[in-house]
């Protein structure tokens, strides 16, 4: 729990310091320092005026003078449970801001700050409102909401649908009053972050008019998109559509236009947006992503880099392909990131690939802490508490000013700038706070809202406003991963929605759907959606490479050198945080599908227990050999033939109750590998295995069990040189960092072969951390298994096959060097 992992901590309740920060500052925001500014200047304790400060250039186009920072805040005071405070807040919003002002203004960051903010002011009111509280509230947040849609919609009267990028609040874009309209160019992330805020006011209001506006500029935007590298440039002529800057990556200038793609299908339902943004991740991940780093390409010659450095706002993307479900190199890349921070503090606005500046200032941008919380979130890693914790500490100890937080103006020198962004407190404060906090300590589930790019909170349920989408599809994102097919309410569900199953012979189960079988028409469209994300992520999971677990036979006349691939569970021991794994003889437990009390427990104790797949869940299992006293159990296929290099490995689920009494660690073999484990045991009787995150050091198998005798003696001298000369050592395992973990070996068996090159093979990269739980593949429950005879294989011939895939493995390591 995270309770328990707050512990290692200097002090036990971040939230709370987070907390009682966040009043000190709302304090000097709404007090006379700044209020009704639109920002705090830290520095000098006073408000930020747009006209009276020195020009800062597009910077100041955020300030419209309608008290940017108080309506940024409004959902994180909702989210703090500071009810007092944001009744307050939304009272002096209610009273005391105009939206009218004779200001020019950025239409990017007024929708994603102000309409946004507006927009989660008001979803939290409601929620107060339902539940006894602010039962004065009318709706004030959301008619301030339309009437600003309404004045942003005048930059959208262009021949593409591509807004200009600045609008006057008062005269629009026409017209000489209005001091603009006469640009040509705007950033593709200007024009493609704008559905979310548009489609939630069209949805709130029931005027369609915004959703539509946003969708065609989405429309162009993908129109325009180099057909051949499937990427879009940074800058775009809104009348055009010719590309001005070619330039393509994942952070200035675009990353917010993937990030709404996304998230727009999972707020409405469209599943044209999901294919949109699957094809541009498809080219991301082919052509910007050299992981560790996301280098920027030309759209035309993906192949050719455009730059040598990254800017920091692509700290965003990791987070992003959590919701994807890539974990893998969303951990890698935020590693990456993680190590330019402790080098400088804080993330400069722009560093070069070895870590070293390139811009040096940081105005606290929180997409560096948003990717930790959405890590954290997916993984429950403590790592990633720690990353906050880093975060938090040079948070207070470069940045804290008596009047808030200062942006550094160079994080070589820890200089400051007179400058606190309103996204400081409407995003960083909020992510740290939800990394942090317990499930008791929100006043809701914030499972049931989206994050906008500027982590305001629209409600879920916004899906259910149009007749045309009636699934809340990031409930199935959530609910897939868990669903059971044992599970009497999961199966009602189902039912429901005209889904079937169908149980087949090796332990899946096939999903059928018929639309007329469903209680409704609108069940029957969420039945369809259920399907289409089960195969989405059924695909997903054939192509996602889950990080194995290792079953090394030790005893002889193996000593380790045998290595069988295995899957993990979601409950017991997590063997990635035991150093030195769970080792024990194996044996056969009797029943052997293990369903019911063992009846030879006595022989089971202090054992390894094999198991045969089948008849019960895999937690029922582990609970009746622990019983028995085993120290581990192993789980084999009972689908004959099934390997590792032919199927993708999963986690084995639990039984849809709490798992914590299960602590011994359970693994899963295929049969091809199980079948070698017993054809062992059937030639020796006596086989000892380690069951552990990664494959041991042979040597180190040798030196944990003395004496030695000759024959062990003789084979280190004939493979690795004298006694002598023999390192018997392994780097002790960093606990701390995914990035310390070298990778476990894929093979199905895998000889270990002790060199004394210090070089490893395919370590350039930062790697993740083999021992997170970083995605969860459906197990929706096991089917009755048939017993059958063990392969009569001999040993002999599998050391023979041993022998030659040590060759192949001393051959491909040549070729990688």
């Amino acid at each position: 729990m995270l309770l328990e992992t707050k512990h290692l901590f200097p002090w036990p309740h971040l939230e709370l310091l987070l907390s009682l920060s966040l009043l000190g500052i709302y304090s000097d925001v709404v007090t006379d320092h700044a209020y009704p500014a639109d920002e705090l200047m830290p520095l000098t304790c006073r408000g930020r005026v747009r006209g009276l400060e020195p020009s800062r250039g597009d910077v100041d186009d955020a300030l419209g003078k309608f008290s940017l920072t108080l309506i940024d805040t409004l959902d994180t005071l909702a989210l703090l449970n500071k009810t007092a405070e944001f009744e307050e807040a939304v009272r002096r919003v209610v009273t005391d801001v105009r939206l009218d002002n004779d200001i020019v203004v950025s239409v990017f960051e007024t929708n994603i700050r102000v309409l946004g903010g507006l927009l989660g002011g008001h979803s939290m009111a409601v929620m107060l409102k339902e539940s006894g509280r602010m039962v004065w509230y009318q709706d004030e947040l959301l008619h301030m909401a339309k009437d600003l849609g309404l004045r942003l919609l005048p930059a959208f009267n262009t021949s593409s649908g591509l807004p200009y990028p600045r609008v006057n609040l008062r005269f629009g874009v026409r017209g000489p009053e209005t001091r603009t309209g006469t640009e040509t160019d705007t950033c593709t992330a200007c024009a493609g972050t704008i559905i979310l805020e548009f489609a939630a006011l069209s949805r709130f209001t029931g005027d369609p008019t915004f959703e539509a506006h946003a969708r065609r500029a989405l429309d162009f935007l993908w129109e325009k998109r180099q057909r051949n590298s499937n990427l879009v440039g940074t800058t775009i002529n809104i009348h055009s559509g010719e590309w001005v800057r070619r330039d393509s990556g994942v952070g200035a200038g675009i990353d917010s236009y993937y990030e709404y793609l996304m998230k727009a299908y999972i707020l409405l339902g469209d599943e044209q947006f999901l294919q949109r943004f699957n094809t541009h991740y498809a080219s991301i991940m082919k052509y910007i992503s050299q992981p560790p780093l996301l280098l920027d390409v030309h759209i035309h010659k993906p192949l050719l880099p455009a730059r040598t450095w990254m800017d920091s706002l692509l700290a965003f993307f990791p987070g992003l392909q959590v919701l994807k479900g890539d974990i893998r190199p969303a951990i890698e890349t935020h590693e990456m990131l993680y190590q330019v921070t402790k080098k400088h503090n804080f993330l400069p606005e722009a560093f070069t690939t070895d870590f070293r500046v390139h811009w040096a200032q940081h105005p606290l941008r929180p997409e560096f802490a948003e990717s930790t919380y959405f890590l954290y979130k997916a993984t429950r890693d403590p790592y990633y508490l720690e990353v906050g914790r880093t975060i938090l500490e040079n948070l207070n100890r470069f940045a804290r000013v008596p009047c808030g937080f200062a942006a550094m103006k160079d994080v070589r020198t820890g200089s400051h700038e007179d400058r606190m962004d309103s996204f400081f407190l409407a995003e960083m404060f909020k992510y740290l706070f939800l990394l942090f906090a317990e499930e008791e300590d929100l006043p809701f589930n914030v499972e049931d809202y989206i994050f906008t790019t500027e982590a305001h909170l629209l409600p879920l349920s916004l899906s259910t406003a149009s007749n045309s989408q009636a699934a809340k599809l990031f409930v199935y994102f959530k609910s897939i991963k868990y669903f059971m097919a044992n599970n009497p309410e999961h199966l009602e569900l189902l039912r429901r929605m005209g889904v079937s199953l169908i149980h087949l012979k090796d332990g899946r189960v096939q999903l059928v759907q018929h639309a007329t079988q469903a209680v409704s028409a609108v069940a029957a469209e969420d039945g369809m959606r259920f399907m289409q994300e089960m195969m989405e992520l059924s695909s997903q999971q054939q192509k996602e490479q889950l990080p194995p677990r290792a079953v090394q036979i030790v005893s002889h006349p193996f000593f380790g050198r045998v290595v069988l691939t295995a899957g993990p569970a979601q409950f017991g021991m997590d063997l990635y945080k035991s150093s030195s794994g769970v080792r024990g003889f194996v044996t056969v437990a009797e029943p052997y599908n293990g369903c019911s009390v063992l009846s030879n427990g006595e022989i089971v104790a202090g054992r390894i227990a094999l198991l045969q797949r089948g008849q019960c869940m895999f937690a029922e299992k582990a609970r009746h050999i622990q019983k028995a006293g085993a120290i581990g159990g192993i789980v084999i296929d009972d689908n004959e033939g099934s390997s590792s290099d032919t199927a993708p490995l999963f986690q084995m689920a639990g039984d849809g109750r709490n798992t914590d009494d299960v602590t011994l660690p359970l693994l899963f073999l295929f049969y091809k590998e199980g079948n070698i484990l017993l054809e062992a045991l059937k030639e020796y009787r006596e086989v000892e295995v380690l069951l552990s995150d990664k494959a041991r050091d042979r040597g180190e198998m040798l030196s944990e069990t003395e004496p030695r005798h000759e024959y062990e003696k003789m084979l280190i001298f004939e493979e690795g040189g004298t006694p002598e000369e023999e390192d018997c050592s392994t780097e002790e395992k960093d606990h701390t960092s995914p990035a310390s973990s070298e990778p476990v070996d894929q093979s199905q068996v895998t000889t270990q072969e002790q060199t004394t090159d210090d070089s490893v093979v395919g370590q350039e990269s930062v790697q993740p951390a083999e021992g997170l739980g970083s995605y969860d593949p459906v197990d929706v429950g096991e089917e009755p298994a048939v017993d059958g005879d063990y392969s009569s294989q001999s040993v002999d011939s599998l050391m023979a096959d041993w022998q030659e895939d040590l060759e192949a493995f001393k051959q491909m390591e040549k070729d990688e060097l």
